[in-house]
């Protein structure tokens, strides 16, 4: 994603104007989501941490303000061009959407398993890809939804309904892959600001509000912590930069079925981290949830290759 001779002044790739996507882009938005949700998993596992010992308000208002420290830090010569929107509104609500995803399944970490609680939210490709159909216009063709479903099935195995996993703050989890999903929708929609513009509103509006609110739960931070908090806010911006290109190369429904890969991911931190080993069942679920994915990465290599 590197420019061998990259134009003074210009942004980073990974800051730069999105454009339209062509079909040729696909692969490359799949990989860059596979990247952002292994680093939002180690910013969940991050967060567990944390809101184990503050409250779920504090640590997302950290996780936001430093997000907002390290992107105007980067984008200060040109703060205030790329402040400048087409999409306002949309960018207010997107800011919202993700602040809402965090807040709800921080909440939920408190109580149940990171797994269980990735599991939970994995639910949200679905989401995403009907949403990309019905307000979108995005085509589904009849392999992306058995991808889909199969990727689902592997989900239903991890979590089990009525095995014991849903405590009540799994409603938060279920919750925040609701918004999680009108979050992605709205990046799609926004694709004509660039990726800064986009990155810089999100941290922006869960700065501000998370700031208002913030006085209400506020503990001190043991000087022991400040090194989590930072992993956070750091994992959080990485992340971020790169669901948001992801969505501005690929068709929302092409790539939703990766999110399921963070299940992965958080079995391995639940398992390095706390101990929790992932039973059978988990890694079953996992493999289905992993093979469907390769499915629609194949199908979609093919159809790239016949279009080129």
């Amino acid at each position: 994603m590197t420019s061998p001779d990259p134009t003074p002044g210009a942004l980073p790739p990974i800051l730069a104007p999105a454009g339209d996507p062509a079909r040729p882009t696909q692969l490359h938005g799949i990989l860059l989501l596979l990247l952002a949700i292994f680093m939002f998993t180690l910013m969940d596992a991050t967060g567990k941490h944390l809101s184990s010992l503050y409250h779920p308000v504090q640590v997302i208002w950290v996780r936001f303000v430093i997000n907002l420290t390290i992107v105007a830090a980067i984008l200060a010569p040109r703060l205030r061009s790329t402040l400048t929107t087409r999409r306002p509104v949309v960018q207010v609500f997107r800011g919202v959407t993700q602040l809402a995803s965090g807040l709800l399944f921080f909440s939920s970490l408190q109580f149940i398993g990171l797994a269980e609680a990735t599991a939970i939210m994995d639910i949200n490709p679905v989401l995403i890809t009907l949403g990309a159909a019905l307000f979108l216009g995005e085509s589904i063709g009849i392999r992306r939804i058995l991808g889909i479903l199969a990727a689902l099935c592997g989900a239903m195995i991890v979590i089990r309904p009525g095995a014991g996993v849903f405590h009540p703050a799994a409603i938060l989890a279920l919750i925040a892959a609701g918004t999680y999903a009108a979050g992605a929708l709205l990046t799609r929609t926004a694709r004509s600001d660039s990726t800064a513009t986009s990155v810089l509103w999100s941290a922006l509006v869960g700065s501000v509000l998370t700031s208002l609110a913030v006085p209400f739960f506020w503990q001190p931070i043991a000087a022991q912590d400040l090194w989590a908090f930072l992993l956070l806010g750091g994992f959080g911006t990485v992340a971020q930069a790169l669901l948001i290109r992801a969505f501005a190369l690929a068709e929302a429904a092409a790539i939703a079925p990766f999110g399921y890969t963070g299940l992965i991911w958080a079995g391995l931190w639940g398992w390095l981290f706390w101990g929790n080993l992932p039973d059978l069942w988990t890694l079953a679920g996992a493999l289905i949830i992993v093979g469907a994915g390769l499915y629609v990465w194949m199908r979609e290599a093919r159809a790239m290759n016949r279009a080129v």
